[in-house]
């Protein structure tokens, strides 16, 4: 009867968790890219290889520093949206999110390795893994799923054609210039 009880009082909290994994998830590669390529400037370049040294509790700091800095502006949000602003408090809440994630992506492949080495970090990596397949495969499993990945498949394949289709036309004209400089004058 307990073990009901609690199952009923956590479900509503499981389900929020598991929006915000399916959220971070879905933006996780991306963000990650985006963040990597800005890494890649030469300002950020000497700051990236002082990450990739930190030893592990550094890297761990390192890692919740985003978190940290973030929270003032989550609570400049929340005080937006009470006092009558909520377009511009969820827009503030929604950029501190992107940013976040963002810059936690790519600090977290820059410390994995190092983060890994700590033994309750680890523990919560494999607990925090194992939830989030259990989260995909409930989640795969239902036909909205399977019906909305179908068109998704079928939108991202006709954008592709259509891609490949321009490209051509503009590789088309390129090669026209290029032909058009080097005619003899």
């Amino acid at each position: 009867m307990k073990n009901l009880l609690k199952k009923i009082l956590a479900a509503p909290f499981v389900l929020i968790a598991a929006v915000f994994v399916l959220l971070e998830d879905w933006l996780w590669d991306d963000l990650q890219r985006l963040a990597a390529a800005i890494g890649r400037l030469p300002i950020f370049r000497q700051f990236e290889s002082f990450i990739v040294g930190l030893p592990p509790y550094g890297a761990l700091a390192m890692f919740a520093t985003p978190s940290l800095l973030l929270f003032p502006v989550k609570l400049a949000a929340l005080w937006f949206i009470a006092h009558g602003q909520p377009v511009f408090g969820f827009l503030i809440a929604v950029a501190a999110k992107v940013a976040g994630t963002a810059l936690i992506a790519r600090i977290y492949q820059l410390t994995e390795a190092k983060l890994l080495l700590i033994g309750w970090f680890a523990g919560l990596h494999t607990r925090f893994v194992a939830f989030k397949a259990r989260v995909y495969t409930t989640i795969k499993a239902t036909r909205i799923y399977r019906h909305a990945h179908h068109q998704a498949v079928l939108i991202r394949d006709r954008f592709r054609r259509f891609k490949q289709a321009r490209k051509s036309v503009w590789r088309r004209r390129w090669d026209a210039a290029v032909k058009f400089s080097r005619r003899p004058k």
